[in-house]
Order: C-alpha cells, then sequence, then structure tokens
C-alpha cells in the first residue's frame, strides 16, 4: 500500500533519529545479516511507518519501549496491528530493554529469524 508523501518525509526524519535499540537491531538486521533476510528501516506502510520491515516474509518488527505500556497508545497498537494485518503483514512487537541486553537480543535473532525464513513445508520458496 502506497504511503503519502508526508508519511515518507517523517520516515526519512525517523531513519536520522532512531533510538538506540532501532541502532542495535538495525545493526544485526541490516545488509541481510540475518540469515539473508533483507529488512527495511522506518518503511512506510499506508499511514504507518513500521520499524524494520522484511518484504519478501511480509513481516514488520516494532521496538516497543516504555510509551507503549500506556492504555492509549495499546488502544492505538491493536488498531495499527489489526489493519497492517488486514494487509497481510504480520507484526512482532519486541520489548525496547530485550533489544538491549546480548541474552535477550539472541532469543529476538532468532525468533525474528523463524519468522522471516521462506516455508520450507512445500520444499521451496513461497510463490513470487
Amino acid at each position: 500500500m502506497r504511503a503519502s508523501i508526508l508519511t515518507f518525509k517523517r520516515a526519512r526524519t525517523l531513519r536520522r533519529k532512531m533510538t538506540l535499540p532501532e541502532v542495535v537491531l538495525w545493526q544485526k538486521l541490516r545488509d541481510g545479516r540475518l540469515k539473508g533476510c533483507r529488512f527495511r528501516r522506518q518503511h512506510p506502510v499506508g499511514p504507518y511507518i513500521l520499524d524494520f520491515y522484511c518484504p519478501s516474509a511480509r513481516l514488520a518488527v516494532e521496538i516497543d519501549g516504555a510509551v507503549h505500556e500506556s492504555v492509549a497508545q495499546a488502544r492505538h497498537d491493536v488498531r495499527r496491528d489489526r489493519w497492517l494485518h488486514d494487509k497481510g503483514i504480520t507484526v512482532l512487537r519486541v520489548a525496547a530493554s530485550d533489544v538491549l541486553h546480548d541474552e535477550t537480543l539472541e532469543i529476538v535473532l532468532s525468533h525474528i529469524e523463524r519468522m522471516a525464513a521462506p516455508s520450507t513445508a512445500s520444499g521451496g520458496p513461497p510463490p513470487p
């Protein structure tokens, strides 16, 4: 789904002002470093900007900091995730604190890798 020009501009700004957890995760995801899965950062989709997006798996990875603990933000996140789900995008939410600790970061990366890896149940890559 195409995003508006304003959303593209906001995404560009967010790429320059990434939070520490976003920077840490991006260093692990960029350039196909996670088993060849390609991710985009601060990727606009419709009215939303996804922290990280793997187009081949239609997977969005969102890093949730303290702001996501409020009731209002939780409601917004549910609405947003439902909208993305309706567009065929799976959302994986990761706590910012999990990205900042080496032990839990490895678990997060393993989970992302499992969700982004092409399905081998049919014996081959997913259809184009």
